[in-house]
């Protein structure tokens, strides 16, 4: 159902996030430079990031994208799902499921988080099926990209 991604799947990978990048999923696509340094960043090490390619009967149909920081709040480590896509017509077939119950047995961390959009009913849903609770706050950024 799933796998970590290999270097032979760049361009693979680079076609997923950019269709994850023109949904409503997200606020605004990200310059395809940032695929590259993500891309080059997971196969350098998996200390920050680590991906996963999702596959329906041998079909590649997803991605999902992992990260990583140390939470003094959680006592330990905290993993972030970045971006997580699967493919309209492979979507209610329990990937979703099966890779948030392999992240729960098999990533060590103390904190799991995900981002969803406040409209996304469907993702909202799922989340809290897998265990998921909602944050009574907000977050800020700085995006460097963007203060240029």
């Amino acid at each position: 159902m799933f796998r970590e991604i290999r270097s032979d799947d760049k361009n693979l990978y680079f076609d997923f996030v950019d269709k994850f990048y023109h949904t409503d999923a997200v606020n605004a696509p990200v310059p395809i430079e940032n695929y590259e340094v993500t891309f080059n960043e997971m196969m350098r090490s998996d200390t920050y990031l680590k991906g996963y390619i999702f596959e329906w009967e041998g079909v590649p149909c997803g991605f999902a994208l992992l990260s990583r920081t140390f939470s003094q709040e959680a006592g330990g480590i905290s993993v972030t799902i970045e971006e997580i896509y699967i493919e309209p017509p492979y979507r209610g077939k329990g990937m979703g499921t099966a890779f948030f119950e392999y992240l729960k047995r098999e990533i060590p961390a103390m904190r799991f988080r995900i981002e969803v959009e406040d409209y996304n009913e469907g993702a909202k849903r799922l989340y809290e099926r897998m265990g998921f609770e909602l944050l009574p706050y907000l977050q800020m950024v700085i995006d460097k990209q963007r203060c240029q």
